[in-house]
């Protein structure tokens, strides 16, 4: 399994210039609010994912003043074997390379270094539209399933498409109706195999929520889309007028959802804070075990103030899940040195501690 050894963090937000070493273990770094602690989780998941954990534009992420950033890792790769990968950011655009050769396409080095990251943004997922449940999906699919990243590629970009011509008004129906020949196509696999993760997960988040919380609420996972009435030629076609007076796609696969309850409610509406970050916090550990059994080894795993709104139980709980075997590097950041050492120092002997400030970060092993 890739494990990173050593990352080298050049203007990425607050974060100067840094070069850590890492345990291949749990790393933990603590530190008061803005001080770097998810900036330094940011870049470790950048180099993974070509982009930011977050929802913002590449430009948000240069160094105050800076018009640029750059990170690169060294991995311990499952072979045995050790790679170098990097990636830079500029006005220009954006580079990636593995062993100094660079990737002609970014999607090739998705999936090459898996990772899952559990942070308070993740309440979004919740409260906020299917857009960012959608985001979800996307992260957890594209990663494991080649044929899942091409197909809603080219979804996206025909959607683009088709909606510029919509906009334009009297667009070209025969033209139309060749892009909504694609676009079907390419939907075919987008929800099959959506469908498929939200069955996984469902199952999976009732078994850590228990974990986790200890109690007896029922919690599932529902994948909800326009596909499950119909092949998406018949939707285009229902959907053609209204689709021309307001210029733009209403129907799709752009618009599925995934639905979390409790006992059968929206969680959001029926959940306490607790329950709702122990849900969260047990839909990313079913992300986890699902991309461990599709990799047959598990990913880096981020958490980033997990603790936060967790009582001692839950933490208990918690710590107790990623201490087991079935986890593989951790990253973990918390506010409290004193919290992080007695939680991890009981677990493993095999760790490192940093202290973050001001975007600079101090081993402090011992």
């Amino acid at each position: 399994m890739p494990t990173l050894r050593r990352i080298i963090v050049s203007d990425f937000r607050n974060i100067a210039l840094e070069e850590l070493e890492f345990s291949p273990n749990v790393n933990c770094i603590s530190g008061g609010n803005g001080q770097g602690k998810t900036n330094l989780l940011d870049a470790i998941y950048y180099l993974s994912m070509t982009k930011s954990a977050f929802p913002t534009a590449d430009r948000y992420n240069f160094r105050y003043g800076t018009s640029g950033f750059s990170i690169g890792g060294v991995y311990n790769m499952q072979d045995g074997m050790q790679s170098r990968f990097s990636v830079s950011v500029n006005a220009e655009g954006k580079k990636i390379s593995r062993d100094e050769k660079a990737y002609t396409r970014l999607g090739e080095h998705i999936g090459v270094l898996p990772v899952v990251i559990v942070s308070p943004g993740d309440s979004s997922l919740v409260s906020d539209s299917g857009e960012e449940r959608r985001r979800f999906s996307n992260g957890v699919l594209s990663q494991m399933d080649r044929e899942y990243l091409n197909a809603i590629q080219v979804y996206n970009r025909l959607l683009s498409q088709r909606n510029r011509m919509l906009k334009e008004g009297v667009p070209d129906m025969d033209l139309v109706s060749i892009f909504d020949s694609r676009m079907e196509e390419a939907s075919m696999p987008i929800h099959s195999a959506r469908s498929k993760l939200a069955t996984a997960l469902s199952q999976l988040v009732s078994n850590y929520y228990s974990m986790i919380s200890g109690n007896s609420e029922q919690v599932s996972v529902q994948y909800r889309s326009d596909l499950d009435k119909a092949p998406l030629s018949d939707i285009f076609r229902a959907n053609a007028e209204k689709d021309l007076s307001l210029r733009y796609t209403t129907a799709g696969v752009q618009r599925d959802d995934f639905i979390f309850t409790m006992n059968g409610h929206p969680i959001r509406r029926c959940g306490s804070q607790g329950q709702q970050k122990s849900f969260l916090v047990a839909l990313k550990f079913a992300q986890y075990e699902i991309m461990k059994q599709g990799y047959g080894y598990p990913p880096i795993l981020l958490l980033d103030d997990v603790f936060d709104k967790l009582d001692l139980t839950r933490i208990a709980n918690l710590i107790k899940m990623v201490s087991g075997s079935d986890f593989g590097q951790i990253f973990i950041t918390d506010c409290r040195e004193d919290r992080l050492r007695s939680i991890v120092d009981a677990t493993t002997s095999d760790r490192a501690y940093f202290i973050a400030e001001g975007g600079a970060f101090r081993r402090t092993d011992g």
